[in-house]
């Protein structure tokens, strides 16, 4: 093989994705000369450097040593945790299990951190005089107030409430008059009355001057609080805004991925809601050999609606959706699981299942888009129309057969 061209390949790939001779250096634990070696040709990487550059690069160890220039794709700079910038003033909004988790996520990466909840908040009063909940305790580094109007110092609003009080907190947001801030939704759901995405709903509502990105994927505060890492997925219609976030939120706790279709994220992440209601009612019915096929028709009816909706149907496999099934279908964290099995046992649930008003909307939008969507129309009937859980699932067996795709 030809060791120039080799290293001219990798200063190519090196630069189409932004990176520094000194930052490869570091994530590979090599020396900036070794790195010069292999980019002048004099020498060539051992095979576990090939590796983690394959790795990098989203390249074959094959395409490395082939070294075909013109095969090179550029995608989008690669971000190495830590490289971002630590100090934004952050404004959270929400202070259930999710959002105070991500208000302890972000002081702990260097953030300056309010977390906001309303006065008359069960969790806002327990916050105020413990500082703790049943999974955290908050440092005095994040400031708590009850006052939104603190939102207009920041540099960040984040938010995580249940979706369907989005369009509320947004007017309230708009009344500020905020303008060039970034709103970050922690949060998974689709307006019922507008069948409108979550971030279509404060586009709608505050100042166009400000930029939204959702922050999405799998993930439990009682796993992440363990010191359990996970991946996740930020996305935004503005690339510049993406950028930043991913730079000033990575962490070795979550590995944050660059989304690439704010449609498909959006509907996946809160489609897989719905896909764990089902779950939990498999669960109740000592069904839950059946997950496997749930799973797999689960994500293609999604995908189907996806598509119809003008996203890219790749988006239901990716980490938003299908990669968010264990946490959803199969943990014991899993609200939406546990309300599932909770309506099949009839022990009652009080915890939000964000699943039970996007169904509603789900079914809504496949109607719209002409998407058949046999499982969460199962989980519909079962929650607004009172059919019998044995009933509503048997049906599904019942449906004409067909090809699988």
């Amino acid at each position: 093989m030809d060791s120039v061209k080799v290293g001219l390949y990798l200063t190519e790939l090196r630069k189409y994705y932004k990176i520094t001779q000194d930052d490869l250096a570091n994530h590979l634990s090599v020396s900036r000369q070794a790195v010069s070696r292999w980019e002048t040709g004099a020498s060539l990487p051992a095979i576990e450097v090939l590796l983690k550059l394959s790795e990098l690069y989203g390249v074959t160890i094959n395409d490395i040593l082939q070294a075909d220039i013109s095969k090179i794709k550029y995608q989008k700079e690669i971000v190495f945790p830590g490289k971002g910038e630590k100090n934004k003033k952050i404004f959270l909004i929400g202070c259930g299990r999710w959002g105070s988790f991500i208000a302890w996520y972000l002081d702990r990466i260097g953030h300056n951190v309010s977390l906001y909840g309303r006065s008359t908040s069960a969790n806002m009063q327990r916050f105020m005089e413990t500082r703790k909940n049943e999974y955290l305790t908050l440092p005095e580094s994040i400031n708590l107030t009850t006052d939104l109007e603190g939102c207009q110092d920041a540099d960040v609003i984040v938010i995580s409430i249940s979706s369907q009080t989005l369009r509320q907190v947004a007017t309230q947001l708009s009344e500020f008059g905020i303008t060039d801030k970034t709103i970050v939704l922690c949060m998974k759901g689709i307006e019922i009355e507008s069948g409108r995405r979550l971030s279509q709903v404060v586009t709608d509502t505050v100042d166009h001057s400000n930029k939204v990105a959702v922050w999405l994927g799998p993930g439990h505060v009682q796993e992440f609080c363990r010191g359990i890492p996970n991946c996740m997925v930020i996305d935004s219609t503005d690339e510049l805004v993406k950028d930043e976030l991913i730079r000033s939120f990575s962490s070795d706790l979550i590995r944050f991925y660059y989304g690439t279709d704010l449609i498909g994220n959006e509907i996946g992440g809160a489609a897989k809601n719905v896909i764990g209601i089902a779950a939990g009612v498999l669960d109740g019915l000592d069904m839950s050999s059946l997950k496997g096929a749930l799973m797999a028709r689960g994500t293609r009816e999604i995908a189907r609606l996806i598509a119809a909706m003008g996203g890219e149907e790749s988006s239901a496999y990716g980490l938003c959706h299908l990669g968010d099934y264990e946490a959803t279908l199969f943990s014991k964290h899993s609200q939406n699981r546990a309300y599932g099995e909770s309506i099949v046992m009839k022990t009652g649930y009080k915890k939000l299942a964000e699943g039970y008003y996007t169904v509603k909307a789900l079914c809504n939008l496949g109607k719209s888009y002409g998407v058949e969507l046999p499982i969460c129309e199962a989980v519909y009937a079962v929650l607004y129309e009172n059919i019998d859980v044995k009933e509503a699932f048997g049906k599904l067996f019942q449906r004409s057969l067909k090809n699988e795709f």
